[in-house]
């Protein structure tokens, strides 16, 4: 029997999936999870686990790399609504056998468990080549990020902080008790030293960062 692990927060996915996976003669589904926290209980008894990127109390590539750590026997595969070919890098650096859109039929989820038990891989050799490439890309990306955060002085990174609340430059300047022209001086500092050509890129950097909490 291959023992099965569902970790997606949305019950409309997570039950159809769950039923569709029963009816096999050869699964069992051992627990379903609709967070990081309810699904650690399971780590031990997976043989593979069928994990939404998505969570409400975490990532779920952390949460993959963590099942790894506690059950390297089991086979995680990441399900995603994103499109974006950084998120299926992630996922499989860490550890993740294979990234599924969560758009294809329950059919394709269900053979990618077979196909797994049998020892095949759900990744071809040039798509593991282009992941590898795109995650060498991103860790340099983030390596200059941090370069240009660690450039930003104290005031800039308050303006920084206010362009997520949506502020003119005169409100701006009441809140930080400075003038309109200091305000735009700032801005334009930060934006040189963030490499980025409009206060909307800077805060998307800001935000993807940490720089910037958006509530």
């Amino acid at each position: 029997m291959i023992s099965v692990l569902l970790v997606d927060d949305h019950l409309s996915f997570r039950q159809p999936l769950a039923f569709m996976l029963a009816r096999e003669a050869d699964i069992q589904v051992i627990g379903q999870a609709g967070s990081v926290e309810e699904a650690r209980k399971f780590y031990a008894e997976a043989d593979v686990a069928l994990v939404d990127l998505g969570l409400p109390d975490g990532d779920g590539v952390n949460l993959i790399r963590e099942l790894r750590g506690a059950n390297r026997h089991c086979m995680a595969v990441a399900l995603t609504a994103s499109v974006r070919r950084t998120d299926v890098a992630r996922a499989v650096e860490a550890g993740a056998a294979g990234v599924l859109h969560k758009s294809l039929p329950v059919t394709d989820v269900v053979t990618a468990v077979h196909r797994l038990r049998a020892g095949e891989s759900l990744l071809s050799p040039p798509e593991m080549v282009e992941l590898l490439r795109l995650i060498g890309q991103q860790r340099d990306q983030d390596r200059l990020a941090q370069a240009a955060i660690v450039r930003l002085t104290p005031r800039e990174c308050e303006v920084l902080q206010t362009l997520a609340k949506g502020l003119s430059d005169r409100e701006i300047g009441e809140r930080l008790q400075i003038g309109t022209e200091t305000v735009r001086t700032h801005m334009v500092n930060l934006l040189q030293k963030l490499g980025v050509e409009s206060r909307l890129q800077a805060l998307v950097f800001a935000v993807r960062y940490g720089l910037v909490h958006i509530r």
